[in-house]
């Protein structure tokens, strides 16, 4: 294993890049900075990497395989050769990895651990609680950690949050929220009438079989009380839920359609459900608790929702049919081994809130103009994402079972830029926050996705290493840079939904947009949002985001994009022979990257 574990203690001040959180967004920051050749250390507050990436959420949460990049494209495309060298070109759990981005956790954790590995600057530290913080100024200088065999300091030139809860930009007393902004603050028609502290609800997401050869035996939960659940048998009887495992309503459990590779099904709240997982209202204590506080919500939550299946495989007054099909269903022997087959991690869906340099609000992922195609302009955009603002709801009104969960909300957008201010606190000139982003309730809910986080740290990473080799602090990280340097690795900062990484015009093509040449392109869609479902929340590339290279140049285009080329130093006469949208791109960025 070519990353070094914590014996090495010694090389801890020779860090110059310090992540803390190994979520899918801190081990993209990872893998990012160490491309710096600079000495990274990753810091994990458990025994798990991979947050809920590699914890039950396999059905990952995206809408169009185009707006896929970067590091999570990258994951994908590495799980997609795991399961056709494992199993065959032909194979079942080839298909079912739906180009890799349907995995079992045990193969995602595999190939996270492989990518890190690849890098012997990246040092691993587990189990390792962030107990102090030394900030001097604008500056932090150093943090310190206790682990199993005692305090540890690192200093180091820059420092990243990867945690879901922001416990270190908290710690280094960077402002945050926790809780929902009113409407009118930012002016979010999802937003409440007035602002609270509300928070959207927590769940597991558990990975189940219905294969009698790997299913494990739902044992009964520390604490379990059957009187909580009997509030289930009269909705039961009703006719109104008609199975216990299903997609996408009318169930208890839903069962993330199609399966996972090897008959294995991603487990989750049931949306608009009679009966859920999550549990808004019992989270609260979360995000600014301490591990005891967290570790009794962690264990509260398993008690109800492995509680639920437990009652119905077990109790009498269960009608037979439900009992009939929930004994049917398990959970994976060969997944969670160490943890009693159940998730290491609770799914956090929202905690803190850093209030940074810019505040993502709802009117970020939504249309730039009414004759525009594409969502908000952002030139300093570093990442970019097309599921829209989703929330499964935060407080529960009425009894656990039989009640009504308020505040959910599920809203299809236009594929959206996320700008690199987002990253940034407004005071701490070494710190870098890519999960507890900087945004409003409505606008978080919006980013609050893995894929997402995982391009949110990929930017932060490559930040990092340029702050350090230009020994600047993170605001005056050179944006153009930063671009171009995530262009290279394989990340948009703009959708465009027939130009691809990998593509030959890829750089060139994301330059350009990222100049703000492919805004005002096309129309708004009149067809909504999205295109054509293909199943379940995943569909067909997002219409008018295109960039359909061969067509001619119209006159008013090329008025714009001319206007616009001369603004970056680009000549006329450089650009008078193109006929077709992706000469002009390719002649401008041909003649900007020649001049620069």
């Amino acid at each position: 294993m070519a990353c070094t574990t914590q014996a090495t203690i010694s090389k801890y001040e020779s860090i110059k890049i310090c992540i803390y959180g190994a979520t899918p967004g801190g081990i993209a920051a990872a893998l990012a900075a160490s491309q710096s050749g600079e000495n990274v250390l990753l810091i994990a507050s458990g025994d798990h990497l991979g947050g809920l990436f590699t914890s039950g959420l396999s059905h990952s949460d995206f809408h169009s395989y185009e707006s896929l990049s970067g590091t999570f494209l990258e994951v994908s495309k590495r799980v997609k050769a795991y399961y056709e060298n494992t199993y065959g070109v032909d194979s079942p759990q080839l298909a079912a990895s739906f180009e890799g981005t349907f995995a079992e956790p045990k193969v995602n954790e595999l190939i996270l651990k492989e990518m890190m590995e690849a890098y012997s600057n990246l040092t691993i530290i587990k189990e390792a609680q962030l107990n102090g913080l030394d900030r001097n100024g604008n500056t932090i200088k150093s943090a310190t950690f206790l682990t199993k065999k005692g305090d540890i300091n690192v200093e180091a030139a820059v420092f990243i949050d990867g945690t879901y809860e922001g416990d270190l930009m908290a710690m280094a007393g960077v402002p945050y929220e926790v809780g929902r902004e009113g409407k009118y603050k930012f002016g979010e028609s999802l937003a409440p009438e007035e602002g609270d502290d509300e928070l959207q609800g927590y769940n597991f997401r558990f990975c189940a079989t219905k294969e009698a050869d790997n299913r494990a035996t739902v044992v009964m939960p520390e604490g379990y009380n059957r009187k909580d659940f009997l509030d289930l048998i009269p909705i039961l009887e009703s006719g109104d839920i008609q199975h216990v495992f299903g997609y996408p309503s009318k169930c208890l459990f839903k069962a993330h359609l199609p399966p996972l590779p090897n008959d294995k099904y991603d487990i989750n709240d049931v949306s608009n459900g009679l009966v859920r997982l999550s549990m808004p209202g019992h989270n609260l204590g979360w995000p600014e608790g301490d591990q005891n506080q967290r570790l009794d919500i962690f264990q509260d939550h398993l008690r109800y929702n492995v509680g639920l299946l437990y009652f119905l495989q077990n109790d009498e007054t269960v009608p037979e049919n439900f009992q009939k099909e929930a004994l049917e269903w398990g959970w994976c022997l060969d997944e969670f081994e160490d943890y009693g087959n159940l998730p290491p991690e609770l799914y956090v869906r929202e905690a803190r809130r850093m209030q940074g340099q810019y505040i993502y609000t709802q009117k970020d992922s939504d249309y730039y103009s009414e004759n525009d195609a594409r969502a908000l302009y952002h030139a300093d955009a570093i990442a970019m994402g097309d599921y829209g603002n989703n929330c499964h709801g935060t407080r529960h009104i009425g009894p656990l079972i039989g009640g009504k969960h308020d505040g959910e909300f599920y809203n299809p957008v236009p594929p959206y830029q996320i700008p690199y201010r987002v990253l940034l606190p407004q005071d701490v000139n070494n710190l870098l926050v890519p999960v507890a982003v900087s945004s409003s309730h409505v606008g978080f809910s919006a980013l609050r996705l893995e894929p997402i986080w995982m391009a949110l740290g990929q930017a932060a990473g490559h930040a990092a290493g340029l702050a350090v080799k230009n020994n600047v602090s993170v605001q005056e990280v050179n944006i153009s840079l930063l671009q171009d340097m995530l262009h290279k690795d394989g990340s948009t900062t703009i959708y465009v939904s027939d130009v691809l990484p990998g593509d030959p015009d890829f750089l060139a093509v994301q330059w350009w947009g990222t100049q703000g040449g492919l805004h005002g392109l096309e129309l708004k869609p009149e067809s909504g949002a999205r295109g054509k479902n293909i199943h379940g929340q995943y569909f067909e590339a997002a219409p008018g985001h295109a960039l359909n290279s061969e067509i001619e140049l119209a006159p008013a285009i090329r008025e714009r994009w001319i206007s616009l080329a001369n603004t970056l130093g680009i000549v006329e006469v450089a650009l008078e022979n193109t006929q077709t949208r992706g000469e002009f791109i390719r002649q401008a960025y041909a003649h900007f990257m020649g001049g620069n």
